[in-house]
């Protein structure tokens, strides 16, 4: 009878972790209406604050991606080739790099808004791309492309596609390249120096566990 009731919770549990899993197309609207909304409320990130900017790429964009499968992808057939703390500092770069690329796109911010098309997702989907279009005030739509994979906690953006163009493959052959030419510890450094180049002193270094 034990074992029945714990049979029975277990699958309840798991039933209701399922349910709590957001559609990935709920997930992107759900983001960006939020970050939206506090940028519109926030004078000081409006002004370019560093210190709030990161702490809001920190708290509402970043939990939404997948940086080791993004790095796993950019490094190509060289991952297998990597020691576990040249891919655990190689993950830590890239995530840097997107927060950089975050911190800037905010800092640009005009009243744009975020337009989310509509999902067709079976469920059994373990993958999909929501397509978004980022909608400016006199100008064209810019179509930006989320690929995310199911996890165990939930939907995580693996790539981003700007206008067609993967920034996951955009930085495949320039990794390539620096690996094929020094060595993966050499594109390490690369990523790492561009980084702290771009760091003025509120950059937040990531912690990949």
């Amino acid at each position: 009878m034990k074992k029945l009731f714990l049979v029975v919770s277990l699958f309840l549990m798991a039933g209701i972790a399922q349910a709590e899993i957001i559609a990935p197309d709920v997930l992107i609207k759900d983001t960006a209406q939020d970050v939206i909304t506090i940028v519109k409320q926030d004078k000081d990130i409006q002004s370019g604050n560093q210190k709030k900017i990161l702490a809001l790429v920190d708290a509402k964009i970043l939990p939404n991606f997948d940086f080791t499968r993004m790095t796993q992808l950019a490094a190509g057939k060289y991952w297998r080739q990597a020691t576990p703390e040249q891919k655990k500092a190689l993950v830590a770069e890239f995530r840097n790099m997107l927060v950089r690329t975050y911190t800037k796109a905010f800092t640009m911010y005009k009243d744009q808004t975020i337009e989310v098309k509509p999902l067709k997702l079976a469920a059994t989907d373990t993958e999909t791309t929501v397509k978004t279009q980022i909608i400016k005030v006199g100008g064209q739509p810019t179509a930006v492309d989320y690929q995310m994979k199911k996890a165990a906690d939930g939907w995580k953006v693996f790539d981003v596609v700007i206008e067609g163009v993967s920034m996951v493959t955009s930085y495949r052959g320039t990794f390539s390249s620096q690996i094929e030419q020094s060595g993966i510890d050499s594109l390490i450094k690369s990523l790492a120096d561009m980084n702290a180049g771009a760091d003025n002193g509120t950059l937040k270094k990531a912690e990949v566990k």
